[in-house]
């Protein structure tokens, strides 16, 4: 009678969804995918820690952490230690039926599993991510993420491109801004020429009106230049001023989605730690007497936290692929197009040369002296 009043008192204070079953098929290792907490003799209940990846538990999608188990193939589970309710699991020959409980997230729990502790443990993580092991270890902290997420030299090979191209383009405009100058330099001495030409006469007048046209010329092919290349650097800015903020913008979600997983596995490891130490002097915490709710609610919003993170690790892996493809063919591409443009100006150039070689030119200085 005693044991019917403390599950119904915790059915008030602490609501889940009344009892359903799932069948579920063991795995080629003989597992379904699971892990389960609580139980005797300090809680009442037995509550599913992690259902684990691409396993049977995973797939079928019904068991999440949080969910309290019932019975196994009917028999119930009340009074059972968690390694007591493993065992009878793995004697059981064939496919498993559970029946479990849903977890329903209480709002002020919710908002209490995401409070501003949550924000600085996420802090703490960001702090640490470049610390050594050995450190993070001491402090408490979880690295595991940190230390084996292979995208971290996929993200640094993607900042070096992004710099590459960002270096690339800053020189290709000072470049261009020296043919700009190149040009206006030109464009002033053919005037300058056009000028002096007006003042000689015959073969001198000739020359120097052919000298002026060739630097007009020189002018002309700078300016073709410049408006061949334009085109050039937009599409390379195109890469540089929006594909790469839109993937940072992507990473960014990704780290924050990466922390906030790690921010529950910390609050996980502190309770259970507060636990332990509670049960080690026999005294259990008033939580785990009640059900474990609050833990179990960390549980579940450590689930979500980490089926988001692998979401978004996901987009990201796809991201940096696909940019880093058309990263390799854009600049290819460009790059040639680049070669062509400034190949066609030096050989515009040099046939402007060759046609305005007309040293040396003769001028009858008496003249120049007579006219002054």
């Amino acid at each position: 009678l005693q044991h019917y009043f403390i599950q119904s008192n915790l059915s008030i204070m602490y609501p889940t969804v009344p009892g359903s079953t799932v069948t579920l098929e063991r795995g080629k290792d003989g597992m379904v995918g699971l892990t389960i907490g609580g139980g005797a003799p300090y809680c009442p209940v037995l509550y599913v820690v992690q259902v684990f990846e691409n396993t049977p538990a995973w797939k079928e999608g019904s068991l999440n952490a949080g969910d309290e188990m019932i019975a196994v193939n009917g028999k119930p589970l009340r009074g059972m230690t968690k390694v007591q309710a493993a065992k009878y699991i793995q004697r059981i020959d064939g496919d498993v039926t559970f029946t479990y409980a849903k977890l329903t997230l209480d709002t002020n729990h919710f908002k209490e599993a995401k409070s501003l502790d949550m924000v600085m443990k996420k802090v703490k993580h960001k702090c640490i991510e470049r610390m050594s092991s050995g450190t993070a270890d001491k402090l408490g902290l979880t690295r595991a993420v940190l230390c084996n997420d292979d995208l971290a030299k996929k993200l640094e090979e993607f900042e070096r491109n992004s710099k590459f191209y960002k270096d690339m383009i800053v020189r290709a405009h000072f470049l261009l801004m020296d043919f700009n100058a190149a040009a206006v330099v030109n464009k002033g001495m053919g005037d300058l020429f056009a000028q002096i030409a007006c003042r000689e006469k015959c073969a001198a007048n000739e020359a120097f009106t052919q000298f002026a046209d060739t630097h007009r010329n020189y002018h002309r092919a700078a300016v073709e230049f410049q408006k061949k290349a334009a085109p050039i650097m937009n599409k390379l800015g195109t890469y540089l001023n929006k594909a790469v903020p839109d993937m940072k913008l992507t990473i960014k979600k990704y780290a924050d989605a990466k922390f906030e997983y790690l921010a529950y596995c910390l609050k996980i490891k502190e309770m259970d730690d507060e636990e332990y130490t509670f049960n080690s002097l026999d005294d259990p915490l008033p939580r785990v007497e009640d059900g474990n709710y609050e833990y179990r609610v960390v549980l579940s919003c450590r689930a979500q936290a980490r089926a988001h993170f692998l979401q978004l690790r996901s987009d990201v892996r796809v991201k940096l692929q696909l940019l880093n493809s058309k990263h390799v063919q854009d600049l290819t591409e460009q790059l040639e197009k680049w070669t062509k443009v400034l190949l066609q100006y030096y050989e515009d150039a040099l046939a402007v040369s060759q046609k305005g070689n007309v040293f040396p030119i003769d001028i009858d200085l008496s003249t120049v002296v007579d006219a002054q």
